[in-house]
């Protein structure tokens, strides 16, 4: 199972100009939010969906990334469109200038917010935030990742029927999906699941699809009124294509 730390989201609500790959033209954008794993965006522009995709950020004249990029959500507000955007490649030079842009445009916000009585907690190394996502910029950071980035893998309230087997005990049960998200699911059934307890998922479609198949860890268990229990299960990886797919259910 894999790390599912979280990390701080900069709140930036920048202007900045996007571009995709191919694409000749650049559009305006409002970027609401950034870190090393993703942004919140705003823009008039579709984006594409299902599909992994390059772009190109420029943030400021001095500061462009790029990186490939999936769409974890889109909702459509009074004609626009509000994406929540995961990088799924992005080089440690781009998390750099990420962090640079930070320091230079943002530093008093994010030091009030997050750090506050510390004024020189964004000059520590940044190495550390470069390397994987196991790592975060100068401590601080780590002590604060658990405040940060759910928005980008958005839950969703969404009741599909479900079966999964208990892989404990081999047992195969029957559930539905409370809520969703591209890295988990929330659930409802008739079993105590044990935290860590290793599941085979199989998520029941309308219009005789094929079930859609998953993997993941439970990652809390609790008691319902009624006698059923609520659980939270943590996804093998995130899965944008059969999310989007469940969402259009």
């Amino acid at each position: 199972m894999q790390n599912h730390r979280n990390f701080v989201r900069w709140q930036i609500n920048h202007k900045a100009k996007v571009r995709l790959d191919q694409a000749m033209d650049e559009v305006f954008c409002h970027v609401k939010d950034i870190n090393y794993k993703g942004m919140g965006v705003i823009l008039n522009a579709k984006l594409p969906e299902d599909t992994a995709f390059r772009m190109r950020l420029n943030l400021s004249d001095n500061f462009s990334i790029e990186a490939e990029v999936w769409v974890a959500w889109n909702r459509v507000v009074d004609g626009v469109n509000h994406y929540g955007l995961y990088f799924s490649k992005l080089k440690d030079a781009d998390k750099e200038k990420i962090y640079r842009f930070i320091n230079t445009h943002c530093q008093s916000e994010v030091v009030s917010k997050w750090w506050p009585g510390q004024n020189n907690v964004l000059d520590q190394d940044i190495n550390a935030g470069q390397n994987n996502a196991g790592h975060n910029n100068a401590g601080q950071i780590k002590e604060n990742d658990q405040a940060s980035d759910a928005r980008i893998f958005e839950r969703f309230a969404k009741q599909i029927p479900m079966r999964f087997i208990n892989l404990d005990n081999g047992t195969e049960y029957l559930g539905q999906t409370v809520d969703i998200s591209a890295k988990g699911l929330g659930l409802s059934t008739n079993q105590q699941l044990r935290p860590h307890a290793a599941l085979e998922i199989w998520l029941d479609l309308s219009n005789n699809q094929e079930p859609l198949y998953t993997r993941g860890e439970v990652a809390w268990s609790k008691p319902e009124i009624g006698g059923s229990y609520r659980a939270g299960v943590a996804l093998d990886k995130a899965d944008f294509m059969n999310i989007s797919r469940l969402l259009r259910e």
